[in-house]
């Protein structure tokens, strides 16, 4: 076994060890993210338990900083209510007036806001300079003001 696991050295320590060792050489070295990739996912049954055990942190999923956050209520729409819950005449697409909206992110920090008409299926793309909710809003505001009469 090796020396680094018993040490319980991280896998951002073994990476950064590996480049001091084989400078210049790619085919030696492993960034630390191949390391966890390898122990989370590719490993399986015995062989995992055991690499797991060298492990500082007792955790069998590695998750982001962010999901964590999720657990916590944060990033979350506050007083929600689902879509399984809305009217009839919205599902059913009867009687025009209902819109659907969502915001996508694309690269570079770049985001577009899309709106439905239910009824019509008429849709709205509009660019948002940012994705808080005063940059949607107005950008969503300054679009419907150049909305067809009939919708």
């Amino acid at each position: 076994m090796s020396v680094k696991l018993q040490r319980k050295w991280s896998p951002e320590q073994i990476a950064g060890w590996l480049k001091r060792i084989y400078p210049g050489e790619p085919h030696n070295q492993v960034s630390h993210e191949t390391i966890y990739r390898s122990l989370f996912i590719q490993a399986r049954g015995v062989l995992k338990k055991e690499l797991l055990e060298h492990l500082r942190a007792r955790r069998t999923i590695r998750r982001s900083r962010h999901a964590s956050m999720k657990r916590s209520g944060l990033g979350q729409i506050k007083d929600a209510i689902s879509i399984s819950e809305r009217p009839a005449t919205v599902e059913d697409r009867a009687v025009p007036g209902h819109w659907e909206g969502d915001l996508s992110g694309g690269s570079k920090n770049s985001y577009v806001a899309t709106l439905v008409e239910r009824h019509s299926r008429y849709v709205m793309l509009i660019k948002v300079a940012n994705k808080d909710t005063e940059s949607v809003v107005s950008a969503l505001i300054k679009q419907s003001q150049k909305l067809p009469g009939e919708l």
